[in-house]
């Protein structure tokens, strides 16, 4: 059985203005996020994601991080993620994150020109999160790898296309109203 198709075919939408949003634990972290969905995603990242001479998997803060941090545990790639608050460190890169929903600054550390890197994001809904990473990652003069977004919100904007760099998912949804639908149960890529 699909834990992750299963689990989105059943969650909870709540509107927020305009914005139709799901909650889901990979996403949000709510309800609770079972051990065996999260065991279920990690290995479909790992067999999607192409991980060759990868040298980091770089997440943005908040709802990347466990993802990140379980395929990290299971491949032995160190981890970095980009975060929310600035730190002042040598190569400390900003990038402006444009959601659909907020805009915010983001930071990126411990990224260093030729490192070959795994980006790697819970929802993947505008594209305006991943287009400002693979920027900034560009900027640093890292090699990004592959994009990977465990689940991708059909039916809007998508910011990636017309850049270099297109991301693989796990699973495809589109909002009807205040219901999740399967668009593609084996995502792109």
């Amino acid at each position: 059985m699909d834990q992750l198709v299963e689990s989105l075919r059943n969650t909870p939408v709540i509107q927020k203005g305009e914005y139709h949003y799901f909650v889901h634990p990979i996403s949000d972290g709510v309800p609770m996020l079972e051990p065996s969905l999260l065991r279920e995603v990690v290995i479909k990242i790992i067999r999607k994601a192409d991980l060759e001479d990868v040298d980091k998997i770089v997440t943005p803060q908040a709802m990347g991080i466990h993802i990140s941090t379980a395929v990290s545990l299971m491949t032995d790639i160190p981890l970095v993620v980009i975060r929310k608050r600035q730190y002042g460190l040598e190569g400390e890169v900003a990038l402006s994150q444009v959601t659909g929903y907020s805009e915010s600054e983001m930071y990126v550390n411990d990224v260093k020109p030729g490192d070959r890197v795994l980006v790697l994001d819970d929802v993947l809904s505008t594209g305006g999160t991943l287009k400002a990473i693979t920027g900034a990652l560009d900027e640093v003069g890292a090699e990004v790898v592959d994009v990977v977004a465990v689940i991708k919100k059909e039916g809007g904007e998508n910011e990636l296309e017309g850049t270099d760099y297109e991301a693989k998912t796990l699973v495809n949804i589109r909002m009807d109203g205040d219901e999740v639908v399967i668009v593609d149960e084996q995502g792109d890529g």
